[in-house]
């Protein structure tokens, strides 16, 4: 059985044809999903989709890109629905450089708020991380957040980087771009870090493993990633399956 870690099910590209989606997820041998919503629209989404079937959960917190927007009352607010059984995350926040709609203090700012609410309720953190990384890392080992570890999400660093971040109490997570030829460093990531420490998304629908690339992502997918993995660490691909799903269910608390 394979767990997708990170998805946007929430997104309107699935409006069409969710049902279907899911259908070929669970036919692929997708057992669990986390839906990641990142702004009022997709939390509330994400919540809806959580109620309605009973092998997704729900990671509920606010985008980089858009920490300018956040008020004090968002921040509440997630406070509030992080109480429900099925949210398992908070996230996915973080630092994002390469878009400049929210100046890098703010971002900041946001992003520490966020890891202070994580602590207090005591949920793992989703990290987003574009061309941001030495501050993440420096940020992350600032505000403690190895009290509540997390993931660092789609992860496109070295493997010196994924060391530090398992050494704090993340998880590696890894999505289509370890399918790409050229993608050498989410290769080395994944053939260095130990599969204790690995986890497998799609972050669907973007960013979709060969030979699918370029078109949309969705979580049958994630059976590409699984099968990559298994080729670089020379390991069987239920093993890549089964420990990858072992790791989200504990990191998530999920029985």
């Amino acid at each position: 059985m394979l767990f997708d870690t990170h998805v946007h099910l929430n997104a309107e590209q699935f409006d069409e044809d969710l049902e279907e989606v899911i259908s070929r997820a669970r036919e692929a041998g997708v057992e669990n999903m986390v839906v990641v919503g990142f702004d009022r629209p997709t939390i509330n989404r994400a919540m809806e989709l959580i109620e309605q079937y009973e092998f997704l959960y729900a990671s509920i917190g606010w985008h980089p890109v858009d920490a300018i927007d956040m008020k004090d009352e968002d921040l509440a607010w997630i406070e509030e629905l992080s109480s429900h059984p099925k949210v398992v995350a908070i996230g996915e926040m973080g630092l994002d450089y390469h878009w400049d709609k929210s100046p890098k203090d703010v971002q900041k700012e946001v992003f520490r708020k966020q890891i202070h609410l994580a602590k207090k309720v005591k949920l793992p953190i989703i990290i987003h991380n574009r061309d941001a990384t030495q501050d993440i890392v420096d940020i992350l080992r600032e505000e403690g957040a190895e009290e509540v570890g997390g993931i660092m999400h789609c992860f496109s660093g070295s493997p010196e980087i994924a060391q530090e971040c398992v050494d704090m109490n993340f998880y590696i997570s890894l999505g289509g771009p370890v399918t790409f030829k050229n993608a050498k460093k989410p290769k080395e990531v994944a053939k260095e870090i130990p599969l204790e420490k690995l986890l497998i998304e799609t972050d669907c629908p973007y960013l979709a493993p060969h030979p699918n690339r370029g078109k949309r992502n969705e979580p049958a997918y994630v059976k590409l990633v699984a099968e990559q993995i298994a080729e670089l660490k020379e390991v069987s691909l239920k093993e890549v399956e089964n420990i990858t799903t072992e790791n989200a269910k504990k990191l998530f608390n999920i029985n």
